[in-house]
C-alpha cells in the first residue's frame, strides 16, 4: 500500500493506493477512507485531454506534465502531491543529521540556521519523481547547519541540515 497527501486547489485528500493494478488497469484506492476503483490514462501529454474513470464515472482531464495543475470541464485545479510513506519512513538517525532519503531537487526549505525546531517537524520538502517529499526533524534543536538552497539538486544520503 502506498500513502499520498494530495492537494487539489487548497484541499487536503488523503489517498492510499491498495495495491497493484487490478485486470484491465483498474486501480483500488482509498480517499479520505472511502474506497474507490480507479483508471487513469497513463501515456498523455500536457496537451492532451484524456478520459479517466473513478467508479465508472467518466472524466475529461488535462494534466500538466509536471503534475503541477490538472485540467476538467470546471476549469484548471493546483496540485500537489506528497508521498507520505517516504517521509514517514525515514529512519530517525537521533543525531541531528538529515540526509537525502532519495536523491531529488530541494522544493522548498521550511527552516532556517538559529531557528528552534522539534522532532517531527517539517523542516524540508524534496522533490522526487513529481512527487513532493516532507522531511521531518529527526530530534529537537537548533538549526545548526543548513547546506542547502531552493531548486538545489541532491544525492541519495547527502548531507542536507544539521541540528545541534
Amino acid at each position: 500500500m502506498r500513502r499520498f497527501m494530495v492537494t487539489i486547489d487548497e484541499i487536503e485528500f488523503e489517498v492510499e493506493v491498495m495495491g497493484s493494478t487490478q485486470a484491465e488497469g483498474w486501480i483500488e484506492v482509498q480517499v479520505n477512507g472511502e474506497p474507490m476503483r480507479v483508471l487513469l490514462p497513463w501515456s498523455t501529454t500536457a496537451d492532451q485531454s484524456a478520459w479517466a474513470m473513478v467508479n465508472h464515472r467518466p472524466h475529461e482531464i488535462q494534466l500538466d506534465h509536471d503534475l503541477h495543475w490538472l485540467q476538467t470541464s470546471r476549469g484548471r485545479h493546483s496540485v500537489q502531491i506528497r508521498d507520505r510513506d517516504t517521509a514517514l519512513a525515514r529512519p530517525r538517525s537521533g543525531d541531528g543529521r538529515i540526509k537525502a532519503p532519495i536523491p531529488g531537487l530541494i522544493a522548498r526549505i521550511l527552516v532556517e540556521p538559529g531557528q528552534h525546531v522539534e522532532i517531527g517537524q517539517p523542516v524540508l520538502v524534496l522533490e522526487a519523481m513529481k512527487m513532493q517529499n516532507e522531511i521531518t526533524a529527526p530530534r529537537s534543536g537548533t538549526i545548526s547547519m543548513l547546506n542547502i538552497q531552493p531548486g538545489q539538486s541532491v544525492k541519495l544520503h547527502e548531507l542536507l541540515i544539521e541540528i545541534s
